[in-house]
């Protein structure tokens, strides 16, 4: 399943590193951000809540990059 977010990041670089966090999260088999249009696309591996996944790819993104935000 695949569900889109949106996020609220300040650079390009960040976005990256958001993605990254993202890909490590257990329950997500892929992301990818998109800094132009704010948006973070997230497939969930089988069998996982997404709204539990996402809060795990918060807390990940969160300790990369403090300030950054995704609305779920």
């Amino acid at each position: 399943m695949k569900k889109t977010y949106k996020i609220e990041v300040d650079c390009a670089n960040c976005a990256n590193k958001m993605e990254e966090a993202a890909k490590n999260t257990s329950g997500v088999k892929d992301a990818v951000v998109n800094f132009m249009t704010l948006k973070m696309i997230v497939e969930f591996e089988e069998g996982h809540e997404p709204k539990a996944v996402m809060e795990e790819v918060l807390k990940n993104c969160k300790r990369i990059e403090d300030d950054c935000a995704i609305f779920f």
